[in-house]
């Protein structure tokens, strides 16, 4: 009788589980880009294209096979890494996409440092300061962060600290002055200036990303805040703290030490799923301060109906979730050993 490790065991069921769930993301995808209004054909062709070189592009594509074999088409086309051409841009979608991803992961990665920076200890103090007018001014803070839109914001914010108070950079990465002066190695701006030695094109970019950051950080830190609060609030509410205050330890100790480490686990999750949701959902903060990444691609694209580009996004975006769902389960097991 063949003994299987319990360890083992989880980590083919992992691997099952996320095979499935890819599988049932590709096919979610392919049968969105079938269900757009939008015509890939007439999207190459043009308007103006006669009724044989539509129909010779649409047998080209494809289209005028079985749905289901179009389906294993794109599989096909997918596992070997052929995700179409973009028509606006001419170029592969995959390259075009790797083009402009570095840019929202520089964004979206000092959101979160500032969303989790800000959310965490104002979720810890509202809660130790329950319905007290400390946890009430978190409270109201946290709404207006999650509760004002953020085209609107940033609107507001390129006017006062930038066109008032000149204390920020404005739109794009970097001053117009300094685009092209540094080449282009990891596509991370402030990474590739500290490569070529280039300090001025260094904070210029340093300088136009402070306000984006901040205003998704901001965005981001009132569900941390809320979530962060409702957490500890069910762990102050144990008998292991009442026993550590009986015991003598410190209101420092109880908190940081025993509550919040208690924790900590379930803040991966949410900072994940927080850092996931910045790196799909700065669309609109991209377009207010023109930053050239992924959401503003996406957008674009589904405007004029590429969707070769917006099929390929799609599948991006649920590939991004389901890796840091993944992260996270690994992230469990470092800080939480009885989950190893």
């Amino acid at each position: 009788m063949t003994i299987r490790s319990p360890r083992l065991s989880g980590a083919v069921g992992q691997l099952g589980t996320i095979a499935i769930t890819l599988l049932g993301l590709l096919l979610l995808t392919f049968f969105i880009g079938r269900l757009m209004p939008a015509d890939p054909v007439r999207a190459i062709v043009g308007e103006d294209a006669t009724r044989e070189t539509y129909e010779q592009v649409f047998r080209s594509l494809g289209l005028d096979k079985p749905i289901w074999q179009q389906f294993f088409y794109y599989l096909g086309d997918v596992f070997t890494g052929n995700f179409g051409t973009s028509i606006r841009t001419g170029q592969p979608v995959i390259q075009d996409i790797l083009h402009v991803m570095p840019a929202t992961i520089e964004l979206a990665t000092f959101a979160i440092m500032i969303g989790a920076g800000l959310g965490v200890p104002m979720g810890v103090f509202a809660a130790v300061n329950k319905d007290r007018w400390p946890d009430h001014l978190v409270r109201v803070v946290s709404l207006f962060g999650h509760s004002m839109p953020i085209f609107w914001t940033g609107m507001i914010a390129l006017i006062v600290f930038y066109a008032k108070l000149d204390l920020v950079g404005g739109s794009g990465r970097m001053d117009q002055f300094y685009i092209g002066l540094v080449d282009e190695r990891t596509g991370f701006l402030l990474i590739d200036s500290l490569l070529a030695g280039d300090m001025d094109v260094f904070w210029s970019a340093v300088n136009h990303l402070i306000l984006p950051a901040s205003l998704l950080g901001y965005s981001s830190s009132a569900y941390i805040t809320r979530m962060t609060r409702s957490f500890m609030l069910d762990q102050l509410g144990q008998e292991y703290v009442t026993t550590a205050r009986v015991k003598g330890l410190s209101s420092r100790q109880t908190i940081w030490r025993h509550a919040f480490a208690n924790i900590r686990v379930q803040l991966v999750t949410i900072v994940a799923l927080a850092y996931g949701s910045l790196l799909e959902g700065a669309v609109l903060i991209e377009t207010v301060f023109a930053w050239p990444g992924f959401g503003q691609y996406l957008t674009s694209n589904l405007i004029i109906g590429d969707m070769n580009a917006v099929m390929t996004c799609v599948l991006i975006v649920g590939v991004i979730f389901i890796g840091l769902n993944l992260l996270s389960d690994i992230l469990y097991r470092f800080f939480d050993p009885r989950t190893r």
